[in-house]
């Protein structure tokens, strides 16, 4: 069976085929480091390495997640913090590669920085300045969209109506407002990086398309992303590495997830309702979060709240007690293999709530069997279902005890009771309702009696 994926520029799913036979490169937008990973920024994180571990099964995959570590949002978090930016970035890549793996995303095959590759963006602003799609203005490079006749392309956007109907105020070095920032200069206390143009640093566009470049090629098979990434990221992507390779296309398909709502409304710092994952997993399992993740379609919107996490952990409960007790020889855990049906499900433009069906067909069957050997098998194929969805990774039996990482541990739940007495007598209402959710969220039940408050771990 051919692989399957939803391809943005040409809106629909097409069959896959990889530039080269039997190679793939996969190139995903990855974090600006100036803070920690919200949940949202984990959604790509835990969809394509997925997708990873799908191509990985037919193919040699070089896979690329970059580190945006030169942004105007982390000088401001210096100038904030009075850290400097090498401390504030180092912490945060640090910090999300804990946090994802925490997730079980597998780390990438390169993981490329934009300060280590300023030559490569300098080398492709150059090419574009000769080839007549970039300028320089007051400091600046910038690319010409009007150059450029297939821009807005990915997006499905004209470029005469952004321009007509744009309302971005036009900076006056700019010939059009549409125009994007390939180079900017740095003033003394910015980091700053000797060019043709003057001490200055990248725009954020023309970091990926030339970290892309240096690690995958000029065309490269997959580039993956959030739906918010399309315009004008991508799309800036798009034209420029075009324009710069004479041509030759960036990348053959470019596959985005849908995006994440907190209880039905967008996650913005001013609701106050981002979540980080750093906080998440705390308190919850690392596979109940990635599970949530995977819950619904990953083109389709996902909406996080305290039932998508309940949900997935009586879920990921239901698959652990499958397998719980069964102990299954070596030989036969590393011949056993996910079954087709499932695996079919993945291939088909990542199915995940199919594959799961698949899953829990599979555990139902476990379930019925009386015979040893059956429940073996029926169990190896369990957990090699697992390894490649990136679940049911701990033991049985810690999994029901609460050893998992992530999972709070008695004397955890029991702090956090007394915390929350403490906030209640205080009439500190707004502490202890917070405390109330974080329990329930980790799949703790509480009850207030006259003898105090008891608690029980969900079902």
């Amino acid at each position: 069976m051919t692989i399957h994926l939803h391809d943005t520029r040409q809106g629909r799913k097409v069959p896959f085929e990889p530039l080269h036979e039997g190679t793939v490169t996969m190139y995903l937008c990855g974090p600006t480091v100036y803070n920690y990973a919200h949940i949202g920024n984990a959604r790509p994180a835990v969809v394509f390495d997925l997708l990873a571990r799908i191509l990985r099964r037919r193919f040699d995959l070089t896979f690329a997640r970059n580190f945006t570590d030169v942004d105007d949002k982390i000088n401001a978090a210096s100038v904030e913090t009075g850290k400097p930016i090498d401390e504030i970035t180092a912490k945060y890549m640090t910090a999300y590669n804990h946090d994802m793996g925490a997730l079980g995303v597998l780390p990438p095959d390169v993981e490329p920085r934009a300060t280590q590759h300023i030559d490569d963006m300098v080398a492709m602003i150059s090419a574009l300045l000769e080839r007549g799609y970039a300028y320089e203005a007051e400091g600046h490079v910038l690319f010409d969209v009007t150059s450029y006749a297939d821009y807005g392309a990915l997006s499905k956007r004209d470029v005469r109506e952004m321009v007509a109907g744009s309302r971005v105020e036009v900076a006056p070095y700019k010939k059009s407002p549409q125009d994007f920032v390939l180079w900017k200069p740095s003033t003394p206390e910015l980091p700053g990086w000797d060019s043709p143009w003057g001490r200055g640093r990248p725009g954020w566009h023309i970091e990926c398309s030339a970290m892309a470049a240096r690690h995958l090629g000029d065309t490269i098979d997959i580039h993956a992303g959030g739906q918010d990434l399309v315009f004008p990221h991508h799309e800036n992507e798009l034209a420029q590495s075009r324009c710069a390779h004479d041509g030759a296309d960036f990348a053959r398909y470019w596959v985005h997830n849908g995006f994440l709502s907190m209880d039905h409304e967008k996650m913005s710092k001013s609701l106050g309702n981002v979540i980080l994952v750093h906080d998440l997993i705390k308190t919850i399992p690392g596979e109940v979060i990635r599970l949530a993740l995977l819950g619904a379609h990953y083109r389709q919107p996902l909406d996080w709240s305290e039932e998508t996490i309940r949900a997935a952990k009586r879920m990921l409960d239901r698959l652990y007690g499958a397998i719980r007790g069964i102990d299954v020889p070596e030989g036969i855990r590393d011949a056993a293999e996910a079954p087709e049906a499932l695996v079919a499900a993945l291939e088909d433009d990542i199915n995940t709530p199919k594959a799961m069906a698949e899953f829990f067909a599979l555990a139902k069957t476990l379930n019925k069997a009386v015979d040893a050997k059956e429940q073996q098998r029926l169990a190896a194929t369990m957990l090699a279902t697992g390894d490649l969805m990136g679940l049911l990774q701990s033991d049985p039996e810690e999994w029901f005890a609460g050893h998992v990482e992530g999972q709070l541990s008695s004397d955890d739940i029991e702090a956090l009771i007394e915390k929350r007495d403490k906030a209640r007598a205080a009439k500190d209402f707004a502490t202890a309702d917070s405390v109330r959710d974080q329990l329930t969220a980790a799949g703790i039940k509480i009850e207030d009696g006259a003898g105090g408050t008891t608690w029980r771990r969900s079902d």
